[in-house]
């Protein structure tokens, strides 16, 4: 039987600091873009893309945080996945992410750049394996932690779900 401690020690995940979960890094190009050629939101040169496993298990939680790129989620196998998205102009989303795609859940879903995203697993879920892919490539410089306060004013209808995505 999978199970996530099996997962984590076969793909040889860790922790995924600050931001929860646990990660291994499956791709970084060697090819880079020179930062003058990037958006100006970005200060030096970046691999041109990154990818990663990562897993959700009931006592983790992907806290609310954002990037300034977009970021592919790609569903590989498991439980559900509940996905909050807010957007800058008070917009805001849940997705689920999942393998039922009768009902509507996704394989793969895109987090914009400068959208506050966390996830979790619904109900009594044991793991979820996903994959991310960034495009120009992830540095943890890049990663800008939620602040719950600050959130909660701004979105105050996801107060609860702020409060269970952030520590």
């Amino acid at each position: 039987m999978l199970t996530p401690e099996k997962i984590i020690d076969n793909l040889n995940m860790k922790p995924l600091e600050f931001e929860g979960g646990y990660y291994v890094e499956t791709y970084r190009s060697e090819d880079r873009i020179e930062a003058k050629a990037l958006p100006e939101r970005y200060s030096k040169s970046k691999s041109i893309s990154t990818a990663i496993y990562y897993l959700l298990t009931p006592d983790t939680k992907s806290n609310l945080h954002r990037l300034p790129t977009d970021e592919i989620y790609h569903f590989y196998l498991g439980d559900t996945v509940q996905m909050l998205l807010l957007y800058p102009d008070g917009i805001n989303r849940s997705l689920f992410l999942g393998s039922d795609i009768h009902v509507g859940q996704l394989l793969q879903a895109v987090v914009p750049g400068g959208v506050w995203q966390g996830a979790f697993l619904l109900g009594e879920g044991e793991f979820a394996l996903m994959g991310t892919t960034v495009s120009p490539g992830f540095d943890f410089e890049d990663y800008e932690h939620g602040d719950r306060d600050s959130l909660i004013s701004q979105y105050p209808h996801h107060e609860q779900l702020i409060k269970r995505l952030t520590p």
